[in-house]
């Protein structure tokens, strides 16, 4: 039996998603809520050598681990313990520890790609879609990979202009017609957070104890 509900909160690169996420399930119990990032399941580079580690499509369907993902987020469902990868931005492998996550009601699953799978869909009880202006994304991406992420204003550009805004136009933008609700500017949207969180009261009434 059902044991939890799965959020997924999309948009592209610096759209709001984490604001979002951590918005809709602030008023909730923290231990029955959980926010997992779909780039924690970014593919280990570990094989590449660092130079072509830096020129990788990180915003293509196929940088993604989809069936780990997937597999992890049915067990999750389904009541059980999963290990859910820690991702290096720096080195682009995943470390050798995990994270163990289980025992949680509501899962908010954020990432740029998570409405690009059918399947991963279909398992969503709510699908949202942040939809913020290009300009303002840019420059919170740029903002963040500079200050968390040891980028160069160089790089962040390069990357930008290279694999970002296409990629973004050819697989994250089309996903907006799977949302349930299109939000504008995430979690600074209160009314749709407060809305939001009504719905999830409800969902929860519904599943398992």
């Amino acid at each position: 039996m059902k044991q939890s509900i799965l959020i997924g909160v999309a948009g592209g690169t610096g759209s709001g998603k984490t604001s979002m996420a951590k918005n809709i399930i602030r008023d909730f119990d923290p231990r029955q809520v959980v926010i997992i990032e779909q780039d924690s399941y970014y593919f280990d580079l570990v094989d590449i050598p660092m130079d072509t580690r830096n020129h990788h499509n990180f915003d293509h369907p196929e940088a993604y681990d989809f069936d780990l993902l997937k597999t992890q987020l049915r067990n999750l469902i389904d009541g059980k313990t999963v290990s859910v990868p820690i991702y290096d931005y720096k080195t682009h492998t995943r470390s050798k520890e995990s994270h163990l996550v289980s025992g949680h009601k509501i899962i908010v699953l954020e990432g740029i790609m998570v409405l690009f799978d059918p399947e991963l869909r279909d398992m969503m009880d709510i699908k949202i879609y942040i939809h913020t202006a290009p300009d303002i994304r840019f420059i919170r991406r740029l903002s963040r990979d500079i200050r968390y992420r040891g980028r160069s204003v160089e790089s962040v550009i390069h990357q930008y202009l290279d694999t970002v805004r296409p990629m973004h136009e050819q697989f994250i933008e089309p996903t907006k017609q799977y949302a349930d609700i299109i939000i504008p500017e995430g979690g600074h949207n209160t009314v749709a957070v407060d809305l939001f969180k009504t719905k999830v009261k409800s969902l929860l009434s519904q599943i398992a104890k």
